[in-house]
């Protein structure tokens, strides 16, 4: 049987989602985890390859086993917490069809990422500290380009293995929070480092260094080479994963997860 697994983890100690030779990575430990709790081998899919230090607070997998008889759902996430690392913890399991896909069947995914612009200790891991505030409205105006369906090359890693750029991006824009600032961006989907290289990118906006309808031309011109270095992976999140109604409803998932259906 297929089961959704919704989790979250600190990526910081691990070279992103996506199992790879010679490193620690989360499907690594999700995977070895769940064959251990199990007794079989179990392999799961995500909803997307998070990269080498971004962190989630809401990851979807799947994955097919055999729960034992007498063995409940809610039984299983407790054991598995207990045999996870303590950067990741399972948050919610429930069935779907068999042909439900973690990856293709989501509607739509948010990313978020952290700036912090006042000094703190325990922020370092997951945010990007600037000793300088940014232009907020010339970060805001220039991300408002983003909006619509584009082709976001300049805006991607040379090495992707997508097939075309073009994201229909639903949201991106900056919002204040006490401390710093959050950027929030929501699309039907993300191609390979796409987040970081549109913050790093607005970032440079906001110190003054290009102006917003420069990071147009940018956008426009469809080249790599134009855009502004990567943002840190530190400060960024994937936060919430969406699906249709049919299979991801919010009373299959605990009180606080950042979700919400029929989006």
């Amino acid at each position: 049987m297929r089961y959704f697994l919704h989790l979250a983890y600190d990526g910081t100690q691990y070279h992103g989602w996506q199992m790879q030779p010679g490193v620690l990575t989360v499907q690594q430990e999700l995977d070895r985890c769940l064959s251990q709790v199990l007794r079989q081998a179990v392999y799961s899919l995500g909803s997307g390859r998070t990269d080498s230090g971004v962190h989630a607070s809401h990851q979807v997998a799947h994955f097919d086993a055999d729960i034992p008889a007498g063995l409940d759902l809610s039984t299983l996430l407790y054991r598995l917490n207990r045999a996870l690392p303590r950067d990741i913890r399972a948050q919610a399991l429930h069935p779907v069809p068999d042909t439900a896909h973690a990856r293709y069947d989501a509607t739509a995914r948010t990313y978020e990422y952290h700036v912090r612009l006042v000094p703190d200790p325990f922020a370092p891991s997951f945010s990007l500290y600037l000793d300088r505030a940014p232009d907020v409205a010339a970060m805001n105006e220039a991300a408002a380009l983003l909006l619509g369906t584009h082709d976001f090359t300049s805006f991607s890693k040379v090495k992707g293995s997508e097939k075309h750029y073009v994201c229909t991006c639903l949201e991106a824009g900056w919002h204040e929070v006490p401390g710093g600032l959050v950027f929030r961006i929501r699309s039907n989907r993300f191609v390979r480092g796409m987040v970081r290289l549109v913050v790093g990118t607005l970032l440079t906006v906001g110190r003054g260094k290009m102006s917003p309808q420069e990071f147009g031309e940018i956008f426009r011109s469809l080249d790599r080479v134009h855009a502004s270095g990567a943002a840190l992976a530190n400060g960024l999140f994937l936060c919430r994963v969406e699906y249709p109604e049919e299979l991801v409803t919010e009373a299959r998932l605990p009180t606080g997860l950042p979700y919400f259906s029929g989006a």
